[in-house]
């Protein structure tokens, strides 16, 4: 069979002499050489060089990962080579939460640190919102000293979208860059040389805390580069300038129009490398990339800026339209000078926007004509007409998903090709993930400056067609995907299918067929799964490698286009393979993949079918492989490639963490993942009813251990109890529901910020899910989607609805329906367990005053609680859900607690005067004050006047507290106590009738003493008891209403009237 795809013009590189030469000494693989020949090694990444400097043991002497770098596909490897290499430094895995950065700070501390005394160089690996957390801690690094500082080595990748599509964007650090100390270096790099240089240097700047940042998203993951070390030439002085200009380096590079009356200032990056590359085609324009951005010269910029330039544009990330820009103030303070100033404009890029001016073809172009309307809206291309693009798609799982390697190795081996290549994974849009390979092939003496990859070649949603070779070698893609379009017009496509001519045919989507007929693409497909198995016999694991060596032949046939001979393929082929594939002799398998290989011809339908919607590739996952052969998603070890899109999603959960702080007592990640406060896992040691058995309320009194929890509240401050629902019920409603309690799902954390967390269903409806809360209006519109019979969900929307507003409420205040009433009730309407989590929410911590004052009680924390519970219309006694939880807790029973600052605080002087009037469990926080000032009281301290108001039913049993109240009252620390049991006598007395009996004592104290007036409890009382005192100030301080209403509501600005109340 002959194919002719036309001559060397329009396919890559079609002259076999190009790729006919010796391959190279083949390497085990790519980690296995590190520390050999790491450098001058084409198969090495860039990013795998920055690992491998900063984790050396001479370089650092603990390597500190943060998840996030690790999910960004950094710091993988250096794990790796911390169990199997001795030159390696030691490693702790860290999680990114606020504060995290000071773990690192307290190590680098003089006086608070082994690291300190032996001298530490510590390395941090996090990204650019990793970064943004730990920021606010950097201000406390103490000064950098060649034994003792912090370098933290910054992957800049940014997850962006529903899709989490990556982005190379700095946005994160819109507002960091103004709180960084002076004595923080900040390097940026964008090409692979650079990277690795820079990395070098965040060690030799040995007088600085340095931050290194680097394009994670495309140009440090490529391969194909022969990097060459950082020389050890010693600068000429110890400077910042000094060392990094022995290295060849600036703190900004210029790059345009010397003459330029406009300048566009940029942070380095991939964005910066094709403004470049524009500047060098465009008249009047220079673009200055800044590679140190702290310290910040001023000098340097100025005196690097053309005198002619009247117009400065600067490129800030920023997370939104509105966020000032921090290069944007740089500059602008820079130039002000005067008469010279040029104007400086403000361009704010988000995260979206970057994208598009990367993979968009001409985005940035368009951006720069808007700065300068007279230059044209399109130029001649940016890289080299020799250059060509390879673009193969493949399903990571597939057998022959090794073949781009192959690939890329033929070229490698070349003399006269450089050969780039750039892996990308998208693991949401298809079950098991899509690969994207991307290779550029461009002759070794036409080598042009550097530009990323994604700008040569890239996955735009639009795109009209840049690769001149691609690759399916999953037929799947074709139906569920836009992939075609991403070849150029009169190229070659290359199926791997094992579909028949007219089965491709049928599976094509109609505007498939359709733009193969505009752009005259010529479309080959070969079987080589029915070859392997059928025409060579192979099973199991030969068979895969022999399904990959028949791909490799049938694309190297096509690349060499009219060229193509039977012989010509064997003869390229045996300099990289060998003469046997495992066995069989290349020259056999040659021969069928030359007979197996055929052109289709595409036709279209004379009545052509409805176009489908097709997905799009979204870059959103990084792969590492590693020596193993284990293969590592995001940061996640993978069982398969199904899993990966669960890993990216989920990472706290499968990613074990161990976390490190400089708290003594640090939060335990695996804590309650969905509750985004600091949370304590304290013990039940005291669960006490105060009221009689066959009394009608049941008042309970809680104590909790927290020794070594290291929980720590001020007195006033309230506890909250992170509750359960009821075992019982939660178990009825499963069998109910039909769904197995044991079953693991993966749900989100309603107030996570989009993380995710995995957990039985039985966890997840007992721990966090508000099944049996009151539902919001909301859930019934939401819930309607989900019914299947009609009448239930018109009734639901009709709740849902305005119109509905007086049956919700009948269902709410008088029914208290639950969430799961309502479920009952409308039976039809079933979401998924998963979908029906996510529409209930989380369950909400409810907060309770401490009653205790740590300064008395020490490791433990106590609650005054009351158990809430009535009688439905229906006659089904219901509870309120924590407090049940809480008169049901066991000794020696865990219970996961947080603590929330509170208005209830004692006065700055213990001299004050204290008024304190408490209904019910309002009692609880008067009873920490009272305990602390008998504390105060008894180490010498003289207090101020207390007078203490209580009101309950019934003394004999809810005087709560009573007996260590009549102690305090004993000892003086109670100077005046006004109790008030309502249904104890003929008249129903209560605390403002005892206030009333005090007012000149309370008029004196609040007008002339300074006193302070707390109120806890229901708010019923609220009225009366403002109204006692408004009736003191009237009567003893010579005031009227309306100016004794003023003046309390004066009290509340000084916090001298407070109330808690609820």
């Amino acid at each position: 069979m002959t194919i002719d795809i036309g001559s060397g013009a329009s396919t890559p590189l079609s002259s076999s002499t190009t790729i006919s030469s010796p391959p190279s000494p083949r390497l085990k693989s790519s980690t296995d050489t590190l520390g050999q020949d790491v450098y001058y090694n084409p198969r090495i990444s860039a990013s795998n060089i920055v690992e491998f400097i900063a984790s050396r043991a001479n370089s650092s002497s603990t390597v500190y990962i943060f998840d996030l770098a690790e999910q960004a596909g950094f710091g993988s490897l250096t794990k790796e080579w911390s169990q199997s290499r001795n030159d390696t430094a030691s490693v702790v895995d860290l999680q990114t939460r606020a504060g995290a950065g000071l773990g690192l700070i307290g190590r680098l501390s003089e006086g608070t640190s082994q690291d300190t005394v032996k001298g530490a160089v510590l390395t941090a690996y996090t990204t650019p919102t990793g970064l943004s957390v730990m920021a606010p801690s950097l201000p406390h690094l103490p000064p950098a000293l060649p034994t003792s500082r912090l370098v933290i080595q910054v992957p800049n990748i940014t997850s962006i979208g529903e899709t989490f599509s990556f982005s190379p964007s700095l946005s994160p650090l819109a507002s960091v860059w103004s709180i960084l100390p002076e004595n923080i270096v900040v390097l940026l790099s964008a090409s692979p040389q650079q990277s690795v240089d820079f990395a070098a240097l965040s060690y030799r700047l040995t007088q600085s805390h340095v931050i290194h940042l680097f394009d994670h998203q495309s140009s440090i993951r490529e391969t194909g580069h022969c990097l060459s070390p950082l020389s050890e030439k010693k600068p000429q002085g110890n400077t910042i300038a000094d060392i990094i200009g022995n290295a060849g380096y600036k703190f900004f590079d210029f790059i345009g129009d010397v003459e330029a009356h406009t300048a566009i200032v940029l942070l380095n990056g991939p964005l910066a490398l094709t403004a470049q590359a524009l500047a060098t085609r465009i008249a009047g324009l220079a673009v200055i990339t800044v590679n140190v951005l702290r310290p910040w010269d001023e000098n340097a910029l100025r005196s690097i800026l053309p005198k002619t330039v009247t117009s400065v544009h600067v490129v800030d990330d920023v997370p939104n339209a509105s966020t000032q820009g921090g290069l944007f103030v740089d500059v602008f303070g820079t130039l002000l000078d005067g008469n010279t100033t040029p104007t400086v404009y403000a361009h704010r890029v988000t995260p979206t926007q970057t994208q598009q001016y990367l993979n968009k073809e001409g985005a940035l172009l368009q951006l720069i004509h808007g700065i300068i309307p007279t230059i044209p809206t399109s130029l001649s291309t940016l890289h080299s007409p020799a250059l060509k693009r390879v673009l193969l798609l493949s399903s990571p799982q597939s057998a022959i998903s090794g073949l781009p390697r192959i690939i890329e190795d033929l070229y490698s081996s070349s003399r006269g090709i450089q050969v780039r290549s750039l892996t990308d994974y998208d693991v949401f849009s298809k079950p098991g993930g899509i690969a994207a390979h991307r290779l550029l092939l461009t002759p070794k003496n036409e080598l042009n400056n550097y530009l990323p990859i994604p700008t040569v070649l890239p996955l735009d949603p639009t795109s009209e067609g840049d690769a001149e070779f691609l690759g399916i070698l999953d037929h799947s893609l074709l139906k569920s995907h836009s992939v075609l379009k991403y070849a150029k017009r009169d190229s070659p496509v290359f199926i791997v299918t094992t579909w028949s001519a007219d089965e491709l045919l049928t599976n094509l989507p109609p505007q498939s067929i359709s733009l193969i007929t505009e752009r005259r693409l010529r479309i080959f497909t070969i079987n080589v799964k029915d070859i392997a198995s059928n025409s060579l016999g192979a099973i199991g694991p030969t068979n895969d490698v022999l399904q990959v060596i028949l791909a490799h032949l049938a694309f190297v046939r096509l690349y060499l286009g009219s060229a193509a001979t039977e012989e010509k393929v064997l003869q390229v082929a045996l300099a990289s393979l060998g003469a046997t594939i495992e066995g069989v002799p290349l020259a056999k398998i040659n021969g069928h993949a030359w007979f197996g290989l055929g052109e289709i011809e595409i036709v279209i339908a004379d009545k052509p079918g409805v176009a489908v919607p097709l997905k799009e590739f979204e870059f959103n996952a990084i792969a590492v492989e590693m020596s193993n052969g284990e293969t590592v998603v995001n940061g996640a070890r993978l069982a398969s490639w199904h899993d990966a899109a669960k890993h990216l999603l989920f990472p706290s959960v499968f990613t074990p963490i161990s976390e490190i702080s400089s708290e003594e007592y640090s939060q335990h990640p695996a804590l309650r993942p969905e509750v985004p406060d600091r949370t304590f896992l304290v013990t039940c040691s005291v669960n006490r009813r105060l009221t009689p058995l066959e009394y009608d309320r049941n008042v309970f009194h809680l104590e909790f251990d927290t020794t070594g929890t290291g929980l720590k509240y001020s007195i006033g401050e309230a506890l909250g109890i992170h509750g359960w629902n009821d075992e019982q019920e939660v178990l009825d409603f499963c069998a109910w529901y039909g769904v197995d309690p044991d079953r693991l799902i993966t749900i989100p954390v309603t107030a996570g910020e989009g993380k995710l967390h995995t957990r039985t269903i039985f966890q997840a409806l007992q721990q966090q899910v508000d099944l049996f809360g009151h539902p919001p209006k909301s859930f019934y519109t939401d819930l309607a989607a989900y019914a299947t019979d009609t009448v239930d969900r018109h009734t639901l929307l009709f709740i849902g609805s305005p119109e509905g507003s007086s049956t919700f409420k009948k269902l709410s205040e008088k029914d208290t329906v639950t969430f799961a009433d309502v479920l009952v009730r409308y039976a039809s309407a079933r979401p998924g367990i998963e979908k029906l989590c996510e529409l209930v929410g989380d369950i909400k911590p409810r907060h309770y005053s401490i009653a205790s004052a740590q300064s008395v009680v020490g490791d433990r924390v106590d609650l005054l609680v009351v158990t809430v519970d009535w009688v439905a219309p229906n006659g089904t006694l219901r509870y309120g859900q924590c407090t049940r939880y809480l008169a049901g807790l066991r000794i020696g029973q865990k219970v996961t607690v947080s603590i929330k600052p509170s208005v209830m605080k004692l006065p700055p002087n213990p001299k004050q005067p204290i008024i304190m009037a408490g209904l019910g469990t309002g009692a609880a926080p008067f009873r920490a004050f009272l305990q602390h000032l008998a504390h105060l009281s008894a180490q010498g301290q003289e207090i101020g006047p207390v007078y203490y108001y209580f009101g309950s039913r019934h003394q004999a049993s809810e005087y709560l507290y009573g007996e260590e109240i009549e102690t305090f009252i004993l000892d003086g620390i109670i100077t005046r106590a006004g109790l008030a049991f309502s249904r104890d006598g003929a008249k129903k007395v209560y605390i403002q009738h005892r206030m009333l009996e005090d007012s000149e004592a309370l008029a004196q104290m609040l007008h002339d003493d300074k006193g302070v007036f707390y109120l806890c409890g229901p708010t019923w009382p609220v009225p009366d008891v403002y109204e006692a005192l408004v009736n003191a100030l009237v009567k003893y301080k010579g005031s009227n209403p309306e100016k004794a209403g003023e003046y309390l509501e004066s009290l509340k600005e000084e916090e001298r009237y407070v109330l808690e109340v609820y």
